[in-house]
């Protein structure tokens, strides 16, 4: 395959996580024409997940109407911190890898060209480039879910740092006088955090629907539970989600104030769930603490490709492995 024939060639972009694996084929204008999905099931083992990408690329290509030698690169993203340069994942607590090579295993398996990234990083990189962003400028990329993750561009590149885990916005201390497990971003602000603190306040709440909606169990809590007690207006779920809201507006602002950046993508579960009232607390405590007044001009926008912004990200780094030639 040529230079030339390498660039207009489709690529695919991987998104795993640790429930689910998304696939897309990619062509040159970013579309995407074929498409796959499958459970991770990292129980199974590395090898049976790594099978089981192999099998979603061969279904993604098939959708697509293209072979596997016709893909000219590979892009991977996954929840986890990363040694990018050597394709290392070092630590996914979700899919519970320690030190796996998934660079140099996958292109041993599939044949193509691969390029890894953190799940977060190719979200950010999707939206930048095809989403809420304009591909210009310095961005931050928050996505509030299970946890939360965070990623950054400057200078229109994806910024890894010196230990390639810049952006890590859901370990920033917001309650440095909290116990362990209520101190940081992620403990506090993402669906996991806010059930904790649901559960923990439920007792002092005796009316709250949020009983009723876990049938005691607060276990059940989730996306969809806690959008139906915030949308009727539940003192508790108010309660917790416009505190959570107000910290991660506090936690952006410290952030924008040291770097200046012009846009934040607010994505993930949570996010997606509320809507714009849950971004409209975001953007005031962010306007109340950030300095100085003229980064109040940052745009704090919601996501625009959902579920397929890591899938997009990863094929736009797959992309960029064939432009630089590596």
């Amino acid at each position: 395959m040529s230079d030339e024939t390498s660039r207009d060639a489709p690529v695919i972009g991987i998104d795993v996580g640790g429930t689910n694996m998304q696939f897309g084929v990619v062509d040159a204008a970013n579309a995407i024409i074929g498409r796959a999905a499958a459970r991770t099931e990292a129980a199974e083992g590395l090898d049976h997940v790594l099978d089981t990408i192999v099998a979603g690329v061969g279904a993604a290509c098939r959708a697509a109407g293209v072979k596997r030698e016709d893909i000219a690169a590979v892009g991977v993203v996954a929840a986890g911190a990363m040694d990018i340069p050597r394709g290392i994942v070092l630590i996914a607590p979700n899919l519970d890898w320690h030190d796996v090579p998934l660079r140099d295993l996958l292109q041993q398996r599939i044949g193509r060209p691969v390029v890894l990234d953190n799940d977060v990083n190719g979200a950010t990189w999707g939206e930048y480039h095809l989403g809420a962003g304009d591909g210009r400028g310095d961005a931050l990329g928050v996505w509030v879910g299970t946890g939360i993750g965070g990623g950054l561009v400057f200078n229109g590149r994806l910024h890894h740092g010196d230990f390639f885990t810049a952006g890590e916005i859901g370990h920033t201390v917001v309650e440095p006088s909290g116990p362990p497990g209520r101190r940081t971003v992620e403990d506090l602000c993402s669906r996991t955090g806010i059930r904790k603190v649901m559960g923990d306040a439920l007792a002092g709440h005796p009316g709250s629907i949020i009983r009723e909606l876990t049938a005691g169990d607060m276990s059940r809590l989730g996306t969809d539970q806690i959008k139906t007690a915030y949308e009727a207006g539940d003192e508790l779920a108010v309660d917790v989600i416009h505190h959570a809201a107000d910290l991660l507006g506090v936690a952006i602002a410290n952030w924008v104030t040291m770097l200046a950046m012009r846009t934040v993508f607010i994505g993930g579960g949570i996010t997606e769930a509320l809507g714009e009232p849950y971004l409209d607390r975001i953007r005031a405590s962010f306007h109340n603490d950030v300095f100085p007044d003229r980064c109040r001009d940052c745009r704090l926008v919601m996501t625009k490709l959902a579920a397929d912004s890591g899938l997009l990200g990863a094929a736009l780094l797959a992309r960029q492995v064939i432009s630089s030639g590596a």
